[in-house]
């Protein structure tokens, strides 16, 4: 063990014991409970903050600096993704020249989402391939980056993709440096950093991220956790494929489970009603649930879900054709119910993929004649989706769940068993953007993407990750709840110095001894682990875009729970022309500050007239300076008028800018 990852174990120790013998203090002894309102939230939002503070500190336990990987094996077939959809053809053919120098024999494709005729021309002409989706993608979801990824995938056939983003121009040595990891079979993915070209040295839209492109991405690597960002990373593409299949599978015998379990329900309604002396229908209905326990008893052994399922359909069939003769008119009605059902329509054919659980449930406690009951069943098996008709393709191994592909797609593989790796060496130089709306653009679309995941594959709850990977994902989905800790941290101070309403029960030494070290030893913490990089950009925006996070969390659980459309805009492909200080898309910060520096000058007035408490109005300044502090990055923001260089050598791409495919 290196000296500086003992360190960090440490100090990951101290900040676990000072932080969780405050926060446990603070619940038990100092939460002012006639002030409920708001003692109550601060106390929860410093145990949010807690909780990330463990969860960063298990990421560092195991911080990972891996060393150059060996030479790749010669003779590995390699594809260079450059996705794309409407970005200025020149700043493509850039990144396509870039990747087409690459040094290891390799394939370059650029992926065209708009099908344009001279972004076509462009390519073919300099000899680099041209992809476009497939005419089985017409009138079908596209899925954004991950759909144009997976048309490619099945057009191309190298063992290794490298995936980059339209303005990510990558390093000839950029293969070389990377291939040799995939010598461990297992390895599915090697992500290496993203770094801007177009970013000043004081970056004051927080783009470069160097906490993130280093000792977080390390951290999890340390845990086989480390993830794909949608750029910049080559992958495996037996373990994307296998990925892909065994999703396909899954969901088939999700949908076959369905179908029998809902059968099984039909029958037995339609077998109640039965008189007595229908003797033909009952032993019908009996045959075909002893059919059903059949075909689940060879699904839990294992048995091929295509030959179960045509087993069973040709049993159902023939049974129906015994009754058909002697039920036409019941058969009749109750077709005609099935098609009056909501969610079915008039097709006959059940599509029982977009079929809720109310649909099923209607149709499992209806009163069905024997032979409406047995076209019931013969419909809900044929309407399981095997060829996944709603879909272009059957088979996605790019996850598809969320407006971002990268997060899934990886901890999914992760889930199978598959490894992955951070290797901390910039091999692409991309462009950043250069404005704050086109960033606010960004982030929104990052944290939707996240948090879409959270709702639908909660890392917490998913079969085959280890309890590091599934900490290790739920820990950059949990960053994103902080934007409601925002709102505390700002309201406490402003609650104490404007209505002297204390939401602890005293600023007493022992409030501080446990308050201070925490705080300090926290800082500590992210000062050894960042080795030098600069990381307080990225802790200011973690405050700052508040309103981006609490944005992306409602919008997400409405998109997910409720069906409601993300809304968001696409993310400017070129630079904007500076219009003046962005104020408008900043109008949360600002009320935040001027509620902050309101609550100053109260405080400061009910301290001169003797109404306040002098050292809690003090310490409740401090805290407001450093909120201000933090916020002081957004008002940098809001002034940008983007990236001017120093030197015309400097080697900035043509325009800057990101898709809405950009990586996350």
């Amino acid at each position: 063990m290196s000296r500086r990852l003992l360190l960090i174990r440490v100090i990951v120790i101290l900040t676990s014991l000072l932080g969780l013998n405050y926060v446990v203090w603070r619940w038990l002894f100092s939460v002012n409970w006639d002030a409920w309102w708001i003692a109550v939230p601060l106390v929860v939002a410093e145990s949010y903050s807690l909780i990330d503070s463990l969860l960063f500190g298990l990421g560092m336990w195991r911080l990972k600096e891996r060393e150059t990987p060996p030479p790749p094996e010669p003779g590995l077939t390699v594809d260079v993704f450059i996705a794309t959809y409407n970005e200025p053809i020149e700043l493509v053919m850039t990144t396509a020249r870039a990747a087409r120098a690459i040094t290891y024999p390799h394939q370059t494709w650029v992926l065209d989402d708009g099908n344009r005729p001279e972004m076509r021309a462009a390519a073919e002409a300099e000899g680099i391939g041209w992809i476009t989706r497939s005419a089985e993608w017409a009138g079908m979801p596209r899925h954004a980056k991950a759909g144009n990824l997976n048309n490619a995938l099945l057009t191309t056939e190298g063992e290794f993709l490298l995936i980059l983003d339209a303005d990510m121009i990558p390093k000839p040595e950029m293969l070389d440096h990377t291939l040799g990891f995939f010598v461990d079979e297992r390895m599915a993915l090697v992500q290496t950093p993203q770094y801007f070209t177009n970013v000043p040295e004081e970056d004051p839209l927080g783009s470069q991220a160097p906490l993130f492109y280093g000792p977080i991405q390390q951290g999890k690597d340390g845990w086989n956790s480390a993830f794909f960002c949608g750029s910049n990373a080559v992958i495996r593409r037996e373990a994307l494929m296998q990925l892909g299949v065994s999703r396909y599978v899954g969901e088939v015998e999700v949908g076959v489970h369905r179908a029998l379990k809902t059968a099984r329900a039909v029958l037995r309604s339609a077998r109640r009603t039965l008189d007595p002396g229908e003797a033909q229908a009952r032993e019908a209905l009996d045959a075909i649930l002893q059919e059903i326990g059949r075909a689940r008893r060879d699904l839990a052994r294992g048995g091929a879900l295509f030959d179960v399922t045509y087993r069973f359909q040709k049993r159902v069939g023939a049974i129906r054709r015994d009754l058909v003769a002697a039920d036409l008119e019941a058969l009749q009605s109750d077709l005609a119910v099935i098609a009056e059902l909501d969610g079915i329509g008039s097709d006959p054919d059940l599509a029982l993929a977009t079929m809720d659980d109310e649909v099923l449930q209607q149709m499992a406690h209806r009163d069905w004649s024997p032979l409406g009951a047995v076209e019931t069943v013969q419909a809900l098996v044929n309407a399981i989706d095997v060829d996944r008709g709603g879909e272009a393709q059957a088979v996605m191994p790019m996850a598809t769940i969320s407006v971002t592909e990268d997060m899934a797609t990886c901890m999914r593989l992760h889930a199978l068993g598959w490894k992955s790796a951070y290797h901390d060496e910039v091999l692409a130089l991309g462009l950043a953007p250069e404005d704050l709306q086109t960033m606010l653009t960004q982030r929104l679309r990052w944290a939707q993407g996240t948090v879409q995941v959270m709702f639908k594959e909660n890392p917490l709850v998913q079969k085959g990750l280890t309890l590091a990977q599934r900490l290790m994902y739920f820990s950059t989905m949990w960053s994103y709840m902080s934007g409601f800790a925002a709102l505390v941290y700002i309201g406490a101070p402003v609650v104490y110095l404007t209505l002297g309403v204390l939401p602890v029960n005293a600023l007493s030494f022992e409030f501080f001894v446990r308050l201070i070290p925490f705080l300090v030893i926290n800082q500590l913490l992210f000062f050894v682990v960042a080795d030098g990089r600069k990381t307080w950009r990225g802790q200011q925006y973690s405050l700052a875009l508040f309103p981006v996070w609490i944005t992306s969390f409602t919008t997400a659980f409405g998109n997910v729970f409720l069906g409601r459309s993300l809304d968001f805009a696409v993310t400017p492909k070129t630079k904007r022309e500076p219009t003046g200080p962005a104020w408008h898309l900043i109008r949360p910060q600002l009320w935040a500050m001027g509620l902050l520096v309101l609550a100053v000058l109260a405080g400061i007035a009910r301290m001169a007239s003797g109404q306040a408490n002098i050292p809690g109005s003090l310490f409740n300044m401090v805290w407001v300076a450093f909120d201000l502090l933090i916020f002081s990055v957004i008002i940098k923001a809001a002034l940008y008028r983007g990236y001017e260089p120093s030197d015309e050598s400097d080697p900035v791409p043509v325009t800057a800018g990101t898709s809405h495919q950009g990586a996350s």
